[in-house]
């Protein structure tokens, strides 16, 4: 097979999470890394992301997802120290902390719930009244009833963290191919050997699906791909003179991400509507009725910007982690991290590196293994 470009290891997609693989790689040794990208590098999800850090306000019980998402935070302030080092770009993590409100009995009952087994759990979590949910935060809803704050549920400005992971593979020769979308994978006995586009083909040591939603369109003889469906969700910012919020703010139905730079981003819709990113007259009345319940400081303010991403969500809403097949030792999968690409780049890099470069294999390997959807229907 005649096969026109070539290297050691070839990632397929260029989002954050197949840039911070790549990254992961290089630091451990490895040879020739490409990454191919369908459009622009960062351009996709993890551009449409809001950022946010947060294991502990997300999660409902501490089972192996959370303490997955647990260890990727943990990471990210030496991750975001050594890209300042590397790069120069600052990826402004903000370690000011989260805070989840209550709003109605049903959002007490929650929220009473979720502090009850994280305390249990031994977390850093904190119960607050209404009116310290206030003191901290003076512009959130006077019908607030109480809060919980979590102190280690932090953001990061997505956008420049995906600029720090592309600096990153420019300074350290990693080859960045964009606009370049494949079609299938390309096997001999039994092992891949490459890609294909269609027209051109790339040939490799080891493949690395970091594809995200667009992983189930990728065709192999003989090979099921992990079925992955794109769940879209609609963002929208406003704008201040200066900065109203300190924390990330949350309520059951939408959150409040304050940046540096005055924005306030609005989020998210939840959609399943295929690979549809269009801004939607519903969706920014969704985003601003919650923007407002949590702020009615907000209302007199008008949508600075709107945008939507595709968010990568397996059937049973976990991430896709290892080997697709016992068969094919040399392909890796990392994909679905639906709504937490952000929060598990550092982890998902390490755990695949690991199991790539150093034929480590991570518990989570197994516990998040595509083998797991081999006797499941796709939904």
């Amino acid at each position: 097979m005649n096969l026109s470009k070539n290297s050691e290891i070839l990632i397929i997609g260029g989002g954050v999470i197949g840039l911070a693989i790549a990254r992961e790689l290089r630091k451990r040794g490895a040879g020739r890394i490409t990454v191919l990208e369908r459009g622009a590098i960062g351009s996709e999800s993890s551009y449409a992301a809001a950022g946010m850090l947060a294991p502990q306000a997300e999660a409902d019980e501490a089972d192996d997802f959370f303490h997955l998402c647990d260890e990727s935070n943990k990471l990210y302030p030496q991750f975001a120290e050594e890209l300042l080092a590397e790069t120069g770009v600052s990826i402004e993590l903000d370690r000011r902390g989260t805070l989840y409100l209550a709003l109605t009995d049903g959002d007490v009952r929650q929220i009473r719930h979720r502090f009850a087994w994280q305390e249990r759990a031994g977390l850093n979590v904190e119960h607050l009244s209404a009116n310290e949910a206030r003191k901290l935060e003076p512009f959130i809803s006077p019908d607030v009833r109480e809060a919980l704050f979590f102190p280690n549920d932090w953001q990061v400005e997505n956008r420049k963290l995906l600029a720090a992971l592309g600096k990153y593979a420019e300074i350290n020769d990693i080859e960045i191919v964009e606009n370049t979308e494949i079609k299938s994978l390309l096997i001999e006995k039994n092992k891949i050997v490459g890609a294909e586009t269609g027209g051109e083909k790339f040939a490799a040591q080891t493949v690395v699906l970091a594809t995200g939603a667009w992983t189930s369109l990728i065709k192999a003889d003989g090979l099921t791909m992990p079925f992955v469906k794109p769940i879209r969700g609609q963002i929208t910012t406003y704008r201040t003179a200066k900065r109203l919020f300190g924390t990330v703010i949350y309520s059951p139905r939408g959150y409040l991400v304050p940046r540096r730079d005055g924005r306030i981003l609005a989020g998210a819709t939840v959609e399943d509507v295929g690979f549809d990113k269009s801004v939607t007259a519903d969706g920014v009345d969704f985003l601003r009725e919650n923007a407002f319940e949590i702020a009615p400081s907000l209302v007199n303010l008008a949508p600075d910007e709107t945008w939507a991403g595709l968010r990568p969500r397996a059937a049973d809403g976990l991430p896709i982690l290892g080997a697709l097949s016992p068969e094919i030792e040399n392909l890796f999968v990392a994909t679905a991290h639906y709504r937490n690409g952000i929060l598990l780049a550092p982890e998902t890099a390490k755990i695949l590196a690991d199991a790539i470069v150093g034929n480590v294999e991570s518990k989570y390997l197994k516990i998040f293994s595509p083998r797991r959807f081999q006797a499941a229907k796709a939904f």
